[in-house]
This record gives C-alpha cells, structure tokens and sequence, in this order.
C-alpha cells in the first residue's frame, strides 16, 4: 500500500512554490506527481520588503506567514486534485516554508522560515510537519543545508563518489563516499548559485532571470572584477557553514561592482564564472576523489553556467539527477516530503557531519489538521 507524502517548498528565488507528492513505501522513494505554483500577484513584493527589513522578527510578519501559508495550502490541493488523489489518501505534508531570514552564527541562533503550518493542515484537511530547521539550530548546528540526508538516501552509489550540487538562489553541495566507504556524507552551502544572477538582471533586463544564460554567454568575465569577488570572507569560512539572501543580496552586489567600471553584460558574465568557481572550487578541495557531479535546481537549466562548471571540474563528468531517476526541479519538494515521513517514524533528520550539530536529531514539529 502506497505511504504518500507531499513536500512543499520556495527556495531563495522565491519565485512560488514547488509541491511534489511522493511515495515512500518502497525502500527508493519516487515522485508520482508535481505541480509549481507561483505566487500570488504582489506576495513576492511583500517578500522583497520582508527580505530588507534590518530586524524581521521585530516586524509583524502574522498576515504575511498567513498569506505564505494560504499559497502553500493552494499549491498542495491544486496538485491532489491534477494527479487525481483526496486528502485522506496522504499521510502527511512536508513544508519547508519561505525563508525571510537564515542567521546561525548570530548571538542567539536562528531561521526564520514563514508559511503558517496551521493554516496549510486548515486548509488541505491534512497534518502537516514544518519548522524543520529548529531542532538542528537548537543541537547546535547550522540548520542547513538539510537535503543531504534525502540524497544519501536516493543518490548514494556502491562504485563511486559522487557529489550532489544544488543550484537554488544559493548553490549546496552533498558528498556521497561510495557504500562501503568509511568517510561520512559530507556537504554545505557554497554560496551564490542563481541569486546575483537574478538579481542583475532584473536590475538591468527587468526580467527575473537571464533566461537559459544567454545574456551572460554573450559578455565577458572581468578578471579583477571575479578575484575581488571570490575574495569574500565567505568562500574561505570552513565548512560546516550555510548562508542566505540575508548575506549574497542587492547590497553585496552593489558594494563589489558600484563605480567598477565594468558593463552590465560583462558583469552578469563574471557572475556566472563567480557561481561556477566558487563551486568547482569546494568541489575539488573536499570531493577530490569524486568522479560524478549530478546537478538539481534552477541552475540546471542555465546552459552557460553548466558550461562554465564542467570546464572548471574537468575530467569529471557533470549531469542532471534526471538521469538518475529525479527531476531536477523536484529533489528538495521530494526531501521535505521524505523528512516528513522521517518525523513521524521518529527517525532523524539531519547529518551532524553536515550541519555542525552535536548529534543527529528528529526534525520538524506537527501540526494536525
């Protein structure tokens, strides 16, 4: 008998929300449907504005968590009712939630993550597990990234080490030692995967992305303008480590290429050579012995920048997960989904080696409908 799960998801490109419903009833959980929901007209300028604010948790984020809430709820019904399922057929949903901000290294560690969990189980007739970040945060780690728990469970191969690169808004790396191996799975955030790309050209395109890297293919890369970037504190902090729009954002972007003297064209290129070595570079300095890199997330998509990444890591072949059985534009819903499933079972979630927490831990807090 099929064990459903659904997982829901915006990531830092918070362009809607991803909605996957999985079965785990089977020792490889599979995705049996999708659906991408975008956001409501004027909910992504609320974001924005929430995503500035120097304090958010002193704001009044309730209407705004309410108004998140209600598009994960739409998104989760619209696709039961696409693949032809009722509510009752679900065990439960996985929500991520939208993150307004990710502080781990502050005084008193914290991530906020907004979407009303409450008002999805309300709304859907389903309970929900959400808040998933908290209980790592609390064990003292950074409480991200947390996919790689998922990825070990699907992508780990007997033969070979692989690595599983993600590229949101920012890019995370999993490193899976092949079975057998005595090194533990491994992984972090790189740092900028789509977000200053997005971010420039809808700066100076006035679309939200530089569709397929066309923009960026037909400039080119600034040497000094790169070195100066790669130059960020960020990039060479040890692992484990994670970071967020709070920290790769508008201002960073403006602090590094205000009176540059670069075009706009050039600039977006050497963004893309930014995203592109930034993550070779942590690939081969903790995955030396990896021989596969499977690619997930928007970045997928971007030809120029897989381009740039396959020459920065050569002899190592570099591909979707789709050819390993996964969508690429589903693998974090389908890990929300799987860490749902994780919380119910009282199983835990994380990977200390990951996260930096002192043990692993059970994830996420219920909330029955």
């Amino acid at each position: 008998m099929a064990e459903l799960f659904i997982g829901l998801i915006s990531g830092t490109s918070m362009d809607g929300v991803d909605a996957a419903l999985l079965d785990c009833s089977t020792a490889q959980p599979h995705v049996i449907a999708t659906y991408d929901g975008s956001y409501p007209p004027g909910l992504r300028r609320r974001l924005d504005a929430a995503l500035l604010l120097e304090d958010p948790l002193a704001a009044d984020l309730g209407a705004l968590d309410v108004a998140v809430g209600e598009a994960f709820a739409s998104a989760a019904t619209t696709l039961l009712k696409n693949a032809g399922f009722t509510p009752g057929d679900i065990t439960a949903i996985g929500s991520h939630g939208q993150t307004i901000r990710h502080e781990p290294n502050a005084p008193a560690p914290y991530s906020l993550q907004i979407g009303a969990p409450d008002t999805i189980s309300r709304l859907t007739g389903i309970d929900v597990v959400a808040d998933f970040r908290t209980a790592d945060i609390a064990a003292g780690g950074q409480g991200a990234p947390l996919v790689p728990a998922f990825h070990k469970a699907v992508f780990t191969d007997a033969g070979e080490t692989r690595v599983i690169l993600n590229i949101g808004g920012i890019a995370n790396i999993t490193i899976l030692p092949g079975t057998g191996s005595e090194q533990p799975v491994s992984g972090f955030d790189t740092g900028p995967g789509n977000t200053l790309m997005d971010i420039w050209a809808t700066r100076h395109l006035a679309t939200r992305m530089d569709v397929d890297g066309h923009w960026a293919a037909a400039g080119h890369v600034n040497t000094e303008l790169l070195e100066a970037l790669l130059q960020d504190p960020y990039f060479r902090q040890v692992p484990p480590k994670s970071t967020g729009r709070e920290y790769f954002n508008a201002g960073w972007l403006s602090a590094h290429t205000e009176n540059s003297g670069v075009s706009a064209q050039d600039v977006q290129a050497t963004l893309c050579e930014l995203s592109a070595r930034s993550i070779a570079r942590d690939i081969l300095g903790h995955a030396a012995s990896a021989t596969r890199i499977l690619v997930c997330g928007g970045g997928v998509h971007n030809p120029q920048l897989m381009n740039r990444l396959a020459a920065c890591l050569p002899g190592i072949t570099v591909e979707s997960t789709a050819e390993y059985g996964l969508d690429p534009d589903w693998v974090e819903a389908a890990a929300f989904a799987w860490l749902a499933q994780r919380h119910l079972d009282a199983i835990p979630g994380n990977i200390p080696e990951v996260t930096g927490a002192r043990q692993a831990v059970v994830l996420g807090r219920l909330f029955r409908h």
